[in-house]
């Protein structure tokens, strides 16, 4: 037994398994993630948030990874993260770009991709917010919201009108407070309710999965509620988050079927227990969840450091996690 496997207990008996890959599979059967994301405006260049998220969907065994980037920063990116393909966010002066255009890209990396991932670095301009909102109305891809992403939609009135995506959100406690103060909403994490109630209310109120990040990070699709007590403090670093964005985004995309969930749990309720059965974006959730605080678990026992983790080794650690998760 090594030291990892003796400092690391299994996974939980209430995680569901995840599917073998079939022999024959290519990278057109595993999925295709697209992340729209990273900013030049103002001087201020994010470059390596939308790039650690592309790295942990392929990590996570996405078969295709595209950043949809700010065209003066769309190369770096790809540098940081070779496997990647690239889609252009054509920008004005100052490294912006138009609401319209930011709309007309989204579009463009809908139609090319299983799931999409929008926000990390992503700023929020109007453009931004234009991007963001263009995600949220599509009906036909999943999507995960995560940083930026949040922050955007906070700042658009009356969003949820206009949210029609299956989508996971993944906001750490202050992007949460700033979603449930834009919807009229008290969130105050601990000081007179439990961050599992609260992330259960956001659930509800949204309709849609919310991953409360943190200390035992809840996942939530306000029906059911789960909390993970697997991790390590070494997490707690910059682009950590962005790595668990695109794990989340790689197992949508692979093993989240497009089609109705309630018909899915009846047609396989029958299955035997350790089977692998197809998934939906709670499981997803938080089975992505538990593979990035594995991971981070593993590092601190093979260095026997608390700190000092990089965001890229942790992306190299989530395929030995996820394997922990296959099915027999």
């Amino acid at each position: 037994m090594s030291q990892a496997d003796a400092n690391c207990p299994s996974p939980p008996s209430d995680l569901p398994r995840l599917p073998r890959r079939a022999p024959d599979s290519h990278k057109g059967t595993a999925g295709t993630v697209a992340i729209v994301g990273g900013s030049c405006a103002g001087g201020t260049r994010m470059i390596g948030a939308p790039a650690l998220s592309a790295l942990g969907a392929l990590r996570a065994g996405a078969g295709l990874a595209k950043l949809v980037m700010p065209a003066p920063i769309l190369n770096e990116g790809l540098v940081l993260c070779p496997g990647a393909t690239g889609i252009e966010i054509p920008c004005g002066e100052g490294g912006l770009f138009a609401p319209h255009v930011a709309a007309e890209v989204v579009d463009r990396a809908l139609a090319n991709c299983t799931c999409i991932a929008v926000g990390p670095g992503l700023g929020v301009s109007d453009g931004s917010c234009a991007a963001v909102l263009r995600a949220v109305q599509n009906e036909e891809r999943p999507l995960v919201l995560d940083a930026d992403g949040i922050n955007a939609l906070a700042r658009i009135r009356e969003f949820l009108r206009d949210f029609r995506a299956a989508a996971v959100l993944t906001p750490h406690p202050g992007e949460f407070r700033a979603l449930v103060g834009a919807m009229g909403m008290k969130g105050d994490l601990g000081l007179s309710q439990s961050r599992e109630r609260a992330c259960e209310q956001l659930a509800q109120r949204l309709g849609r999965v919310v991953v409360l990040k943190g200390r035992g990070t809840v996942v939530s699709d306000g029906l059911r509620t789960w909390t993970c007590t697997a991790g390590h403090p070494c997490l707690a670093t910059a682009g950590t988050g962005d790595v668990l964005t695109g794990v989340i985004a790689a197992v949508i995309a692979q093993f989240v079927p497009p089609m109705d969930q309630l018909l899915l749990r009846a047609k396989f309720a029958q299955m035997p227990a350790d089977a692998a059965k197809p998934l939906d974006l709670f499981d997803a959730a938080r089975l992505a969840v538990w593979a990035h605080a594995r991971a981070g678990e593993t590092w601190a026992a093979n260095t026997g450091a608390e700190a000092g983790l990089l965001a890229t080794e942790l992306a190299g650690l989530i395929p030995a996690a996820l394997e922990e998760l296959r099915a027999v």
